[in-house]
């Protein structure tokens, strides 16, 4: 089968969406490098094994998408997968590539897998969907959540009526990260059949360790690096660090985070660790924030001080996130608004607690034991702090080992991809519909 997927980033501008959509395809790959022996496989003339047959067939995948300042830098990443990226003209939110769109036509794919949606792939696909007929899966990846929805919400609208809808409508299946999502899209009265298919996580191995040549000796007691004296290693020589990791953007929640660490009286023991990668100048907002409520702050560059209980520590991708997962003692996410966050996922196969709020839409986590539920209110993260700093460390450690669990049973890769090519046999008519398939 030969497929292609469009992506509006293929770098680390991305955020979560470049590392969930980029492994997914490396998995897929892999899955099919293995089925490659079923490629001269004889036809039964029993249709149950002809069917089986075609499900077994190898799957050609080739990912197109638009070029930003960090395409260049991240494209390695993406490998073995064949990756094609395109200039865009115009504005950068909108996406116009023309290139893309030529491309798309020019490789007679057999099925379109859409990620991302409001802009100019969109139309792309609308358009391939349209003189084609084959089968278009479009993931949304949370964006038509009811918070990303109010979200530049007048640009929205214009492009839900101009040709968001009418793309959206014309998709053979819609795939949603969770229940949540599905219902977000039967919201908009969006009839199509849609799978429901959550984002995968890789789980850390001595294999992984070994292979991540930037990862020096960790301290086996508080899991820091000697080789130097930074000040990320100074501050938390004896103290325990709480990881915010991810955009920072104002859904996620971090002023009203601010707030409440503020308020804390714990703070002597404890430092807040916000990683990640400023959109819009939030950063800035969030450090102003921090001066006006007297919390102490520094950069992973900055002056130590011990009394300094926050280190904005910027972006962190590959064996550096890795390093800080371990390094961390529990994961926030005080989200207002998320499909579904790789950051929590990834918490967990590093065995860490998590404080999250309902709007991740991992409720699994709850259930199992792994995670502390919050709001994204000030009242609300503070209760959670103050749960955090009573837990003593086998509480800790045990619910992190029951998130690390949950991941190892629901959310590895391969399961997650072999449960899409599944809806890709059945898109194409080549295998039954899924139960992981709601009609509506």
């Amino acid at each position: 089968m030969n497929t292609v997927s469009i992506v509006g980033s293929l770098s680390r501008r991305a955020g979560g969406l470049f590392e969930s959509v980029r492994r997914l395809h490396q998995e897929l790959l892999r899955q099919s490098a293995r089925d490659e022996n079923f490629r001269h496989a004889r036809f039964s003339t029993m249709r149950r094994e002809r069917t089986e047959t075609k499900q077994k067939a190898p799957i050609s995948i080739r990912v197109l998408g638009l070029q930003d300042p960090f395409t260049e830098q991240d494209l390695h990443a993406w490998e073995p997968v064949p990756v094609h990226a395109f200039k865009t003209h115009g504005p950068a939110a909108f996406g116009y590539s023309p290139a893309l769109c030529r491309e798309l036509f020019a490789v007679e794919p057999e099925l379109v897998h859409l990620h991302g949606l409001w802009q100019f792939n969109s139309v792309a696909a609308l358009l391939w969907r349209r003189q084609t007929g084959r089968p278009l899966i479009v993931s949304p990846h949370g964006m038509l959540d009811r918070w990303a929805l109010k979200n530049s919400s007048f640009r929205k609208l214009l492009t839900w009526i101009a040709y968001e809808r009418g793309h959206l409508r014309s998709a053979t299946c819609i795939r949603a990260l969770c229940q949540a999502e599905a219902t977000s899209i039967r919201a908009l009265g969006l009839r199509n059949p849609v799978c429901i298919i959550p984002n995968g996580v890789d789980l850390p191995t001595e294999t992984l360790r070994e292979r991540t040549d930037d990862i020096q000796e960790i301290d086996k007691h508080r899991g820091l690096r000697r080789a130097n004296s930074s000040v990320p290693d100074l501050l938390l020589q004896k103290r325990k660090a709480l990881l915010y990791l991810g955009r920072i953007h104002p859904k996620k929640g971090l002023v009203n985070l601010l707030r409440a660490w503020g308020k804390m009286p714990q703070l002597h023991e404890w430092v807040l660790v916000i990683a990640g990668w400023d959109q819009g100048g939030h950063e800035v907002q969030l450090k102003q924030l921090a001066s006006e409520l007297g919390i102490r702050w520094t950069e992973s560059d900055g002056l130590f001080d011990p009394a300094i209980s926050l280190l904005f520590a910027g972006p962190q991708f590959g064996a550096d996130k890795h390093r800080w997962f371990q390094r961390c003692d529990a994961v926030i996410l005080p989200s207002f608004s998320e499909g579904l966050p790789m950051v929590v996922l990834e918490a967990w196969a590093h065995r860490k607690l998590v404080l999250m709020t309902p709007q991740c839409n991992l409720p699994e986590g709850y259930a199992a034991g792994a995670a502390f539920s919050i709001s994204p209110e000030t009242e609300a993260i503070s209760i959670g702090l103050e749960r955090l700093f009573q837990s003593n460390r086998e509480t800790v450690e045990r619910m992190g080992l029951r998130g690390y669990g949950l991941v190892s049973a629901r959310f590895a890769w391969p399961q997650i991809a072999a449960e899409l090519k599944s809806v890709y046999c059945w898109m194409s008519g080549a295998g039954p519909k899924p139960e992981c398939v709601l009609i509506a």
